[in-house]
């Protein structure tokens, strides 16, 4: 599939798990992608540093995505940390700085891209959120928060830029395989007890593939998905709807 052919993709958190396999993705159905991370040395296409907490830092690379790229046709906000903890053991610190990237950061890349989106014949605005904007999940009180502050950002800003011919919908995934994970499964008291609950908690039995939700993200920023969105996708191997019998 070529249906990205000339256009251009900004990706933030393209440079690694499932931001680099957005960007990949992308890349292979013939988009121009440039990858906005503190470190975009391994992603696709064009690499540039970027810190979503700091505006000065994405307006300057959005704008050096948008010369080198010639257009900015779709951006993925991707870019986001994790937390764990109840509504009582993160820091407020904490509480804050979660917010700022997986929130905030959202706004800064949106707010940057959006006069390059409104001139895209084809302009597709991705957020990457969670299975724990829908679901209550253990130990994730401040990380579920901010997650159920993009899907009600995604439907906002979807009814905020029908009109402009922006269409903004997000994804939704269930426990990635991606090295965030990994890394919590190795600071586990048995990293394969939990990495065993985490695949029993969705009804395919497995985690899913940063590959997948790529694909997910693809769709739903493809001109053929023209007619779709406020759109929220899960990719979660079930885990929202299904209630199997065991």
């Amino acid at each position: 599939m070529k249906d990205f052919e000339g256009l251009g993709a900004v990706v933030t958190g393209g440079g690694s798990g499932i931001g680099l396999a957005v960007a990949r993705t992308l890349a292979q159905r013939g988009a121009a992608v440039a990858c906005l991370d503190l470190d975009p040395s391994e992603a696709p296409g064009t690499g540039l540093r970027a810190d979503v907490t700091d505006e000065e830092s994405v307006n300057a690379a959005v704008a050096a995505a948008a010369r080198q790229l010639g257009r900015i046709d779709v951006l993925v906000n991707n870019a986001g940390i994790g937390a764990q903890g109840t509504v009582e053991t993160n820091s407020y610190d904490e509480w804050q700085r979660v917010f700022d990237v997986n929130v905030l950061g959202l706004v800064r890349a949106t707010r940057a891209c959006l006069p390059h989106l409104r001139r895209s014949p084809a302009a597709a605005i991705v957020n990457t959120c969670s299975i724990a904007a829908t679901a209550g999940l253990p130990q994730r009180a401040l990380y579920s928060a901010s997650k159920g502050a993009v899907q009600s950002l995604t439907l906002a800003m979807a009814a905020d830029h029908v009109g402009e011919g922006v269409r903004v919908n997000c994804v939704n995934p269930g426990t990635v395989d991606t090295p965030w994970v990994r890394r919590l499964l190795a600071a586990a008291d048995d990293p394969e007890a939990e990495l065993s609950a985490l695949e029993k908690r969705q009804p395919t039995g497995r985690l899913v593939s940063a590959e997948e939700v790529a694909a997910a993200v693809a769709f739903l920023a493809s001109p053929s998905a023209g007619a779709t969105t406020g759109t929220v996708l899960a990719v979660d191997g079930g885990m929202h709807g299904l209630r199997l019998r065991r």
